[in-house]
């Protein structure tokens, strides 16, 4: 994965990285921006690492891009220390065995599928259920509650929402433009339009600087990654590119591979640890989709954003039934809490099962006790929606940390 530096006509060069060794003095690589202007015979420089960025304090409050350039027009980062992007995952030894939660002050998740300490999580959705507004408020929350600090991944998303998140963080202090090293957040970002190569790298350049934080500042980080799935599909445009057999629904055939190489580095070592939380965009709904499918093996806890109750205007839409944690145990949430999600799950299950002869026979066919329990799952489900702080100004109500 050697990174090759072009010079371009502009001045600005484009980095490229090795990805096949064809003999006779040829490799085939990926660039990392737009191949517009690239002619033959233009001078190529080994640059003898990998794509090496930034790390540290310095690039706190700082919008990069895939090769560790800020783009954010606030001047240099005067980093002294940089990382390779591509490193091998923290030996067995170093890890951290002991489960604790992740306290993140959204009800629904902290009682029903809540989160691992340097576990990763899932947020899974189509389109327009409020992955982002979750992503948002969680990191909101982090910061408030627990002074961490995160780093985010922009992976493959719209332009816009990364600069609506970037206003959004100057307006709440998360960043803080005055002195960029109180700032809570690293930004990393490699958007919709940016060529496939710099998709797919974007996030280990966001896990890099993460990992610096868990290694060498010994601090509790939170990475986030939006969207998981454009990763994967950077991937299989350049798979196909190299000219690889695509495999099953024309993904590329290293997808497992691919994928491990970056979740494997995403864990708790006895230093800090790395909690992450992954959107994930489900292709038409599919969960058996490879991409959704290859993310699942990976995670500790998901959590379901639900189109049915973001209909019924109950926010944060998160599926109670459909949300899983592999921290619901009663040796770790204590047996007060796990008996109370289980009823909770009861009650939900229940009424989902009533649904269909409330929609074919009305209520009034129902039994007594049946009849308690729809009531009892409409309350239990308004009650599981809170008010977000980062959507105070579209919403009038004040956020709420539960």
């Amino acid at each position: 994965y050697t990174a090759i530096k072009i010079e371009t006509e502009d001045g600005l060069g484009t980095i490229v990285e090795v990805q096949q060794l064809l003999g006779d003095n040829q490799v085939r690589a990926v660039s990392m921006r737009s191949t517009d202007g690239l002619k033959r015979g233009a001078e190529a420089i080994d640059l003898g690492t990998p794509i090496c960025v930034p790390v540290g304090t310095p690039t706190l409050g700082r919008i990069f891009n895939v090769i560790g350039e800020p783009v954010d027009n606030q001047g240099d980062v005067s980093s002294d220390e940089t990382l390779p992007i591509h490193r091998d995952a923290p030996a067995f030894t170093e890890l951290e065995t002991k489960p604790s939660i992740f306290e993140t002050g959204i009800k629904v998740v902290d009682l029903l599928a809540p989160y691992r300490r340097g576990g990763k999580i899932g947020l899974f959705g189509g389109a327009g259920v409020g992955k982002t507004v979750l992503i948002m408020e969680l990191i909101n929350n982090i910061a408030k509650a627990h002074g961490g600090v995160s780093v985010f991944g922009g992976v493959g998303e719209r332009t816009r929402e990364g600069n609506d998140l970037y206003q959004e963080m100057k307006e709440s202090g998360v960043i803080n433009e005055k002195n960029f090293q109180e700032s809570k957040v690293a930004l990393v970002y490699g958007q919709m339009n940016e060529p496939p190569g710099a998709r797919m790298r974007v996030g280990l350049t966001a896990l890099t600087m993460a990992e610096y934080f868990r290694d060498v500042n010994k601090q509790d980080v939170l990475l986030f990654i939006d969207n998981i799935f454009r990763f994967t599909q950077a991937g299989s445009e350049v798979s196909a590119l190299l000219g690889r057999m695509p495999s099953a629904v024309g993904y590329q055939p290293t997808l497992a591979t691919e994928m491990g190489a970056l979740q494997e580095r995403i864990t708790s070592t006895t230093q800090g640890s790395i909690t992450s939380i992954q959107a994930v965009y489900v292709p038409a709904d599919d969960l058996t989709d490879p991409a959704p499918a290859t993310t699942f093996a990976h995670l500790d806890a998901t959590t379901v954003l639900s189109r049915n109750l973001a209909a019924k205007g109950i926010y944060p839409a998160v599926d109670p039934l459909d949300s899983t944690s592999t921290m619901l145990q009663p040796g770790i949430v204590t047996e007060t809490h796990y008996q109370i999600a289980e009823t909770v799950k009861e009650t939900l299950q229940r009424y989902k099962e009533l649904q269909d002869i409330i929609a074919i026979l009305g209520i009034d066919e129902l039994s007594e006790e049946d009849r308690l329990t729809v009531a009892r799952a409409r309350k239990v489900e308004r009650f599981l929606s809170q008010p977000f702080f980062v959507a105070e100004i579209f919403t009038g109500s004040p956020g709420k940390y539960v």
